[in-house]
Parts: structure tokens; sequence; C-alpha cells
């Protein structure tokens, strides 16, 4: 899990409510397109979003394409753990 500070969410992603967080589809940047992610934040708690990559060998030539990859990524999600690692 890391933070990217280029990171990007969409206004309208795809959103999943668990217990203790949320996870939402998003894009990162990166050196060669943009990377499909999942960023996880704690339910009614401050502090910026964790963005896990998905599909790490995919790189997308728009942060939407990435985003929607992200999105069929999240249907598949089962949870998020205690520490915010996602659960398949």
């Amino acid at each position: 899990m890391t933070d990217f500070p280029l990171a990007r969410i969409r206004n309208n992603m795809a959103r999943k409510e668990f217990d203790q967080f949320e996870a939402v589809s998003a894009a990162v940047r990166g050196d060669a397109g943009y990377n499909a992610a999942i960023a996880v934040k704690a339910l009614g708690g401050p502090g910026a979003p964790r963005f896990h990559k998905v599909l790490i060998d995919q790189t997308f030539k728009t942060a939407l394409e990435a985003d929607q990859a992200a999105e069929q990524q999240l249907a598949h999600l089962s949870g998020v753990d205690e520490e915010g690692e996602l659960l398949w």
C-alpha cells in the first residue's frame, strides 16, 4: 500500500462501503500512463485515502480508462481488513 500524490478520483467513481472503511475506484499516474487503483479511507475518519494499485502489469492511456478498470476490480473486492488492506 502506497500513497500516490498524483492519484485522481473521479466525481462519479465507483464506491463500496464496508464496516470501517470505504473503497473507491481511482487512477494513479505513472511514467508510462495511468494505473488502475482502489483508494481506501476510514469511514468518517480524517486523513487522505491510501491507494492500492490493482492490475499491476497494465497501464492505460487515460485516467478514465484506468478508473473504469479499477471499477471492475472493485466489484470483486470482498472487504478491507483492519489495516486497510484489500481482501479479495
